[in-house]
């Protein structure tokens, strides 16, 4: 009989690798800033009433809001149109594996603020490799590479996930209850995102679409959040952070097997690299401190890497 956290773990990745194959279905009928402002709304709406049955309030003092407001632009709206974005000419398996990059931008970013620890050679090893990967996967000298806006709006938005991190661990940690600080968050990002739609193009919405879209906001987004909770309440966020390895690979497996997704050598060695390289930072930073030193606190955030990720380890 399977451990039950190895079942948890294991539902927790296929509905956040799935979240790139939801996508791609969704916008054969939706915009991208369509299917993020349903995404948010039907997330925001499950974080509610679990919140509820929780009995977590709502933040009302304003510095929060403020907080929450920014950290669902970098964190939700901003990378969920990114990731719509990107797919409309990039895979859905590639999206996922480019989303894997986020651990990556965070040690830049942690590099630039100084909030990182010095690097060591595993880690700037890491470095390398991972962006090695990412070259690889584009592959900029063939014709038929992937250098394109799309794949750079992936790019950003796993930056994006990075700055949102980031920010939350300063600002948001401890605040309120974790399933309403994500209601909040998530219902902030309803707001941004519907900000675009006089821009977003007309919907020619289909059965296909519409259920994709359903999913993604219920499953790929708000239980989600759920599942990563009970995951870091249990098991620590460690723990969490292992699931992340497996999303590239169920993207990439779901992108095969359901949409024909074409995997040459070469991306498929590049995807190998890129999570090399993303295994290595994260070991390296997971290392237990020294005796006699004191240990670095590790803030738990509610995001989707995605994420996750996201956010979370979100959306992935």
């Amino acid at each position: 009989m399977l451990n039950r956290s190895v079942v948890r773990m294991g539902l927790l990745a296929l509905l956040w690798g799935s979240v790139f194959l939801w996508i791609e279905l969704a916008l054969t009928g939706l915009t991208p800033v369509q299917i993020t402002v349903i995404r948010c709304a039907l997330g925001t709406a499950v974080l509610l009433v679990l919140a509820g049955f929780g009995r977590q309030k709502l933040p009302r003092d304003q510095a929060t809001w403020g907080h929450l407001v920014v950290a669902a632009l970098f964190c939700n709206a901003l990378p969920f149109v990114l990731f719509g974005i990107g797919q409309q000419t990039v895979d859905s398996g590639v999206a996922g594996v480019l989303n894997a990059t986020t651990p990556l931008w965070s040690v830049l970013i942690g590099l630039a603020l100084r909030t990182e620890p010095r690097l060591t050679p595993a880690r700037v090893g890491g470095l390398v490799l991972g962006f090695a990967g990412v070259v690889l996967i584009f592959a900029p000298w063939q014709r038929d590479g992937l250098a394109s806006w799309g794949a750079l709006a992936l790019l950003g938005a796993a930056a994006s996930y990075a700055v949102a991190f980031t920010y939350m661990g300063r600002t948001l940690v401890g605040r309120a209850g974790p399933m309403a600080i994500s209601a909040g968050q998530m219902a902030a990002a309803t707001g941004l995102s519907a900000l675009g739609l006089p821009l977003s193009g007309p919907a020619h919405p289909n059965a296909t679409a519409l259920v994709a879209v359903v999913i993604l906001g219920v499953f790929g987004t708000g239980f989600t959040f759920v599942l990563n909770y009970r995951i870091i309440e249990e098991e620590g966020a460690t723990s969490a952070a292992t699931v992340g390895y497996l999303l590239p690979v169920v993207s990439v497996g779901l992108g095969a097997l359901v949409l024909g997704e074409p995997l040459t050598p070469r991306i498929v060695a590049g995807m190998a690299v890129v999570l090399l390289g993303v295994a290595l930072t994260r070991s390296a930073a997971a290392k237990p401190p020294q005796e006699g030193s004191a240990p670095r606190p590790s803030p738990v955030l509610p995001t989707e890497r995605d994420q996750p990720g996201g956010h979370s380890t979100e959306p992935r």
